[in-house]
């Protein structure tokens, strides 16, 4: 047995409850990362009209990891600012 093993009853049920939090946080993260640089590679094709189709997507995806404090308040507006600010920059 394993030094770290879990003995109390309430710790062996914070054990499967932090893994079962995990997955739905590494799902919520990974779907935001995607939609984030799916938008960056629109704008670096200079396609403007297809990133700011995507942006209300990547808006939704910020928006519900800041909800669940997967990442702050703070970092979510700032990752929408700067995507708003990287479409604006697109001729």
């Amino acid at each position: 047995m394993c030094p770290h093993m879990a003995i109390i009853k309430s710790a062996k049920r914070n054990i499967r409850s932090s893994a079962r939090k995990a997955v739905f946080n590494a799902r919520r993260s990974k779907a935001m990362k995607e939609t984030i640089k799916d938008v960056r590679t629109l704008v670096v094709t200079k396609d403007k009209k297809a990133a700011e189709g995507l942006l209300a997507k990547a808006y939704k995806a910020i928006d519900k990891a800041a909800k669940t404090n997967l990442i702050k308040k703070n970092t979510a507006a700032r990752k929408k600012s700067r995507l708003a600010k990287a479409i604006q920059k697109v001729a």
